[in-house]
Formats: C-alpha cells, structure tokens, sequence
C-alpha cells in the first residue's frame, strides 16, 4: 500500500474534516466512527463512505473492522486532523509575526528619520514606542524575574486547609470589605 493518490488524500481530508466537525457537535467517537465506515454494512447511513474507516478490508471483501478499531481510527483522524491544524495556525501566525514587524521597520524608519531631522522629542518618543513593540513581538527583551515573598521578605507560608476554613476566610475579607 503505497502513498493515496490526491483524490485519496482529498477524500481524507473530508473524512478528517467530518470527524472533528461531529466531534465538535458533541457525536461520541462509536457514531462518528460507524458514519464514517467503508462498509455500507457497518456505517451508520447505509452508505460506502469515501475512504472511511477500513476501506482496505472493505476492498478485499474481508470482514468490517471491530467497534474498538473504528473507534481507534475516529480518534487517531481527530488527532490527526487537530495536529494538522495547530501546525498550520504555527505556521500563519509565523507568517503574520513576520508581517507586522515589517510594518514596525517601515513605521520605526519613519520616525527615525524624523528624529535625525528635526530632533523632535515627540519624534523620539514614537521610535521608542516601535522599538519596544518590536522587542515584545519578537521576544527580544530579557525576562523579568519575579519573585514573591511574605511579610518582611521572609519565605512564603504555605499551609493545607478545609472548605470550611477557607469559607471562613472568605467571609472575614467580605467583612473587612464591606467595613
């Protein structure tokens, strides 16, 4: 079994598609499997879906996959189809990464020229402000560390307590804030 021509791989894709939109529409992964099944014998419509689940066997006249095999398959396509989209959206949000710090570029030589010009202070201001989006949308400043401390910059206490112990507390701050 070699690659799926394009018309396979199209028809995929459209199982792929249906399964998450089912999925989405809160279908259990049995139903989706068996509307989306090869054999007309198992899917749920009476039909031979294109590609659906087990086509192979169903080709060669061999016996339906077993429910935990469609179900298996509606899963692993889900998986499939949702990895496929996050490596896309990856992808375009990449692109439009890319695209706005050109705009940035083009805004920042803007005011820079502006500043070598005219040595506007307000000019200067501008630049700064894209130079500091820039450095945000790509990452370039240096992290900030936070660190939390408790009264007196001692260590933080930490302690387990009850539903009713925090109801308590809870009505102690309501108390103290509506005083």
């Amino acid at each position: 079994m070699g690659r799926p021509d394009k018309a396979a791989r199209a028809a995929i894709a459209r199982r792929r598609s249906d399964a998450i939109d089912l999925r989405l529409a809160g279908v259990d992964w049995l139903t989706i499997a068996r509307k989306l099944a090869a054999d007309p014998a198992v899917n749920a419509d009476g039909v031979a879906y294109p590609q659906g689940y087990g086509i192979e066997r169903y080709r060669k006249g061999q016996e339906h996959p077993d429910d935990q095999a469609l179900i298996h398959a509606a899963c692993r396509d889900v998986r499939k189809a949702l990895d496929d989209r996050r490596t896309e959206l990856n992808h375009d949000v990449d692109e439009m990464r890319a695209l706005e710090a050109d705009r940035l570029d083009r805004l920042f030589l803007v005011a820079y020229r502006k500043v070598v010009r005219d040595q506007d202070l307000t000019a200067i201001d501008r630049a700064l402000r894209v130079m500091e989006r820039r450095a945000r949308l790509l990452g370039l400043d240096m992290p900030t560390r936070t660190e939390l401390a408790g009264p007196e910059g001692g260590p933080v206490q930490i302690a387990n307590t009850t539903v009713d112990e925090l109801a308590a507390l809870i009505d102690l701050t309501d108390q103290a804030d509506s005083s």
